[in-house]
């Protein structure tokens, strides 16, 4: 559960802290007071991309905190020994990141900066938004304004299905070999291609082959070569260089003046001379020992290096003529010769595909059949899972809709599948087989059709369902799949919409009903909703000094009369706090009558008879 929520410079809001509880939790207020800002920021806190705009006005950055209760997931998530490692629960992923849950709350921030950066925090712990949409995915689904239009778009129904189902992971597998078959399909394509092209390619391919091929690159070579010609372009200066400093160690060849190795040679007699006489000293005998050895091998060493650097102008042409050529390669195939070579070897292999590409073709006309039959086998019993959750998803929605005073309505789960000569294979349950077009999900159509009233047929919800209906739609199968998911917070950002206060009645006792086994935050316009609520806030606008700013109060008592009486008649007078005291009264009253009875299952509790709604003074 949510709950504490802190937002700084979000929008118009300045400064807000807000403590929710378990259960129904609405917000009202005015229209523009900043209700639907509370979503957004709730958003930006579960990971939504938001743009610099949504700081406020000459603020540096936006700050959303939450901090969620997380102790029955945390318990879900871990072994009988505590252990998570390799599973997918929160403790895991929190793991995964090097970050731990302290007293069971997860702490998420997010900030926006005025720049347009974003930084996302978890338990204090920087992490991308990635991370953030992960975590949170699991933690909180909101359904904003207009998010039931989705129901209007038949090509999202078969997720519906598939949630209310439990049948994702196996969607997944098809999906996973449905793109497996895609790419063995293009490069099939490719092969079947027009074969003039593919000569040409053969042709400038094997040109690139043998041209690197006679190069015979060898890795680092190029460094060697470079060194090699730096020596051998100063060979002059070098030899005069080695020279001087084999000189000074050894002396000139006439003899006219002595090198260190002499004078070090005289040292060391003298030395010896002296320890006979007296031994203090005889502690350096050794390091002037060290250093005559040292200098002779660095004698040794300039005397190797001085045969070595001698002119050779025929070596030097040979070089520059080998740098020259792996700089022609390094032109056309890659900055260094360890890329050249991996050049030629993915080259080799294209080459040697396209030169048989009979038998690949082969191959993978083989493989693609063989996709294309696994495919058929899993998308099979998924169709057949389907049909088994489309019939019970249909009764399921019919119940929901008769508890939201759509009565008469009737709901079908539509499942329809489109012969394909060329499609995946499918065994029919009378023997035989079908092949039928396939996509991502599978073999299936799906489709939510509603027939409104009695004695008319099913049509698409697109061509039929009202607005009213279309929110009592998504909320009935927000309720139903609600019950088959983990995530503690639900947030309804005005279900309401298009309903009468008749149907807010019911919708109303829906959410509480959500509430029962979930965290649920509702903005309402209707009373009848509010009324219903376990907590109650209102938003409001108003002036801090010469700024607007949101602000949001927790309702009771007289206060909470008071707002019910103005949703009702848009000004509270005695007429219209009695009306609100009576809606709390029927509401708690009802509330009361069904937290006894009423079973986790995910439908409303039943009731003998539906409470007055009350009317307008």
């Amino acid at each position: 559960m949510l709950a504490e929520l802190t937002i700084s410079n979000f929008a118009i809001i300045e400064r807000l802290s807000l403590a929710l509880g378990p259960g129904f939790n609405v917000f009202t207020g005015e229209t523009g007071a900043g209700k639907s800002i509370l979503i957004d920021a709730i958003s930006a806190l579960v990971g939504e991309r938001m743009g610099s705009d949504v700081v406020r006005a000459g603020a540096e950055r936006a700050i959303i905190e939450g901090v969620f209760d997380v102790a029955s997931l945390a318990r879900d998530g871990a072994g009988e020994d505590g252990d998570t490692s390799g599973d997918g629960s929160l403790l895991a992923q929190l793991a995964e990141i090097g970050a731990e849950l302290e007293d069971d709350q997860l702490i998420l921030s997010r900030e926006v900066a005025a720049s347009g950066r974003s930084v996302a925090r978890i338990n204090g712990r920087a992490a991308p938004v990635s991370t953030l949409q992960r975590i949170a995915g699991g933690l909180v689904d909101i359904h904003g304004q207009g998010a039931h239009l989705t129901l209007l778009r038949p090509e999202r129904h078969i997720f519906y299905l598939d949630r209310y189902a439990g049948l994702d992971a196996e969607r997944e597998q098809v999906a996973t070999l449905y793109a497996e078959w895609r790419a063995t399909r293009r490069e099939l394509e490719r092969l079947r291609s027009d074969e003039r092209e593919i000569e040409r390619r053969i042709e400038l391919l094997r040109y690139q082959v043998d041209e690197i091929a006679a190069a015979k690159l060898v890795p680092r070579e190029l460094e060697e070569l470079e060194r090699e010609r730096r020596m051998l372009a100063n060979a002059e200066r070098l030899g005069e260089l080695t020279a001087a400093a084999h000189a000074a160690l050894h002396g000139d060849e006439e003899g006219e003046s002595t090198g260190a190795l002499d004078a070090l040679a005289t040292a060391q007699r003298a030395l010896g001379d002296l320890l006979r006489l007296d031994d203090t000293l005889a502690g350096q005998q050794d390091a002037l020992e060290q250093a005559l050895f040292s200098l002779e091998d660095v004698s040794a060493a300039l005397r190797d290096y001085q045969d070595q650097v001698a002119a050779d102008p025929a070596r030097q042409a040979e070089v520059e003529e080998r740098l020259d050529l792996i700089s022609r390669l390094r032109r056309k195939y890659g900055a260094s010769i360890e890329e050249i070579l991996g050049f030629a070897e993915q080259a080799a292999r294209e080459l040697d595909g396209l030169t048989n590409r009979e038998e690949r073709a082969a191959q993978l006309q083989a493989q693609e059949e063989r996709l294309r039959r696994r495919i058929g086998e899993l998308a099979g019993r998924l169709s057949q899972r389907r049909r088994v959750a489309g019939a019970a998803l249909s009764q399921a929605m019919e119940r929901q809709l008769d508890e939201l005073n759509m009565r008469k309505a009737r709901f079908q789960t539509q499942i329809a599948q489109r012969p394909d000569p060329g499609g995946a294979p499918v065994a029919e349950a009378q023997g035989g087989e079908a092949a039928y077009a396939f996509t991502a999900t599978g073999i299936d159509q799906v489709e939510f059709l509603i027939a409104p009233n009695p004695g008319e047929p099913f049509k698409s919800l697109a061509r039929t369902a009202s607005g009213g209906e279309t929110s009592r739609l998504m909320l009935a199968l927000k309720t139903i799949l609600s019950h088959a998911d983990a995530v503690p917070v639900l947030i309804f950002d005005e279900i309401d919409a298009g309903i009468s206060g008749r149907a807010g009645q019911v919708v109303g006792e829906k959410l509480w009903g959500l509430g029962r086994a979930h965290q649920v935050l509702c903005i309402t316009h209707l009373p009848q909703i509010a009324a219903l609520g376990d907590r109650h806030f209102q938003v409001s606008k108003g002036l801090r000094g010469d700024r607007t700013t949101t602000e949001v109060t927790p309702m009771d008592g007289a206060a909470r009369v008071d707002e019910l009486a103005q949703m009702l008649g848009g000004a509270a007078t005695d007429a219209s706090r009695a009306n609100a005291r009576d809606l709390l009264a029927r509401a708690a009253e009802w509330k009361q009558a069904q937290t006894a009875e009423r079973p986790p299952n995910g439908r409303a509790p039943r009731r003998p008879e539906r409470p007055r709604t009350p009317s307008a003074p």
